[in-house]
């Protein structure tokens, strides 16, 4: 009857607290919605300068070849070299088309035409996405030539391969389909963890673990007492995000909404069971509060594959994501709503959030060492 009696008693100063019940329901729906619309991943409406030196009817169509690609919105024609600098100083363009003086004579001469593009490079991920928007408009526009001069001669190009697209998992490629299925790892990781902390921390502080101390609860009874409750806090949590991702940010749903409660759970229960290790090594609410920060908001930015791809890190700082539970469950959530697999492609990951959760569980059992009064 002790652990009941501990539930209880921690749901009660979870409803009496103004600020838990804040931080746990409405700070988590701040980030959702801010990180949902402030994060994009996607290059689109792309400020263009241009500038036309040669002013004829070719450069023109290569002008409006970018403009009816939907990416790039022509804002400034420029009439100079220096113009074209300032242009990408200031920050008023991404690229910028330098077409050549002789370019329609050399097209006309079956020359080549070079055309430069200046991009800004300042964010090197958008401006190699740029660059290969831009580089795949040049070359469709000398196709379109080649094929005009060859239909000249009387020869009709034939191409001997054709490529088809298709997009699987993502198929408008928005990044808000990515983006929000990587928060929920995030969102839960950030704020039960500090809660848990808190809560025990508030205990030392105020003296009241006292009474833990000198009554027959056994350390793993009192661990449990503390996780279960703020576990349920975190999984409402989870169920909230999940609700404002599904039915505000419309994001698709293929995989086994059963499978993703399933390992919600265990994933809460892992995050509970970080706050409660941490609240083992401080002994101030302040001191917990920037430890939780530190293990886990920053490290399930940086390594769970969140927003950079841990296929491109090195590989010491790929061994090194293992370390954070964010990622497997970064992973597991992803796959459920982007691909819809399922348990055969889930279990290693699921596994591996098992034996952490675990792992904590006897740390902090271990760590909690009763006192006689």
């Amino acid at each position: 009857m002790i652990l009941p009696a501990l539930i209880k008693k921690e749901f009660k100063e979870i409803l009496r607290d103004p600020v838990t019940l804040g931080t746990a329901i409405l700070l988590p729906l701040v980030m959702l919605f801010l990180f949902g619309y402030a994060i994009s991943l996607d290059v689109k409406d792309i400020s263009m300068a241009v500038y036309d030196q040669d002013r004829s009817q070719d450069s023109q169509k290569l002008i409006e070849a970018f403009t009816a690609s939907g990416y790039f919105i022509p804002k400034y024609h420029l009439d100079s070299g220096q113009e074209v600098n300032e242009a990408l100083d200031r920050g008023k363009a991404a690229i910028a088309i330098v077409i050549p003086p002789d370019f329609s004579k050399s097209i006309n001469s079956y020359r080549k035409a070079e055309v430069q593009i200046i991009l800004d490079g300042s964010f090197s991920a958008t401006a190699m996405i740029v660059s290969n928007y831009a580089t795949s408009i040049v070359n469709s526009y000398s196709m379109d030539l080649m094929e005009e001069y060859l239909a000249k001669k009387g020869v009709h190009l034939e191409h001997p391969a054709g490529l088809i697209p298709r997009v699987w998992y993502n198929p408008p490629m928005k990044s808000v389909n990515y983006i929000v299925p990587g928060l929920f790892a995030v969102l839960l990781m950030a704020f039960p963890p500090m809660l848990t902390a808190l809560a025990i921390v508030r205990e030392k502080e105020r003296g009241t673990i006292e009474q833990v101390y000198v009554s027959p609860i056994s350390p793993p009874v009192f661990i449990l007492g503390k996780i279960i409750p703020y576990g349920i806090t975190a999984f409402g949590e989870m169920l909230l995000i999940l609700a404002v991702g599904t039915l505000w940010f419309r994001i698709p749903f293929k995989g086994s909404i059963l499978l993703l409660v399933l390992t919600s759970i265990i994933y809460v229960l892992t995050t509970v069971g970080i706050g409660l290790f941490v609240s083992t090594l401080t002994k101030t609410q302040l001191g917990a509060m920037l430890l939780s920060l530190i293990v886990t908001l920053m490290p399930s930015f940086l390594f769970s594959g969140f927003l950079f791809p841990i296929a491109t890190m090195p590989y010491m700082m790929q061994l090194y994501t293992y370390f954070f539970p964010a990622r497997y469950f970064n992973d597991i959530s992803r796959d459920l709503f982007l691909k819809g697999v399922g348990l055969e492609y889930l279990w290693f990951n699921i596994l591996l959030l098992v034996v952490y959760a675990s792992v904590l569980f006897v740390l902090a059992s271990l760590r909690f060492k009763k006192k006689v009064a």
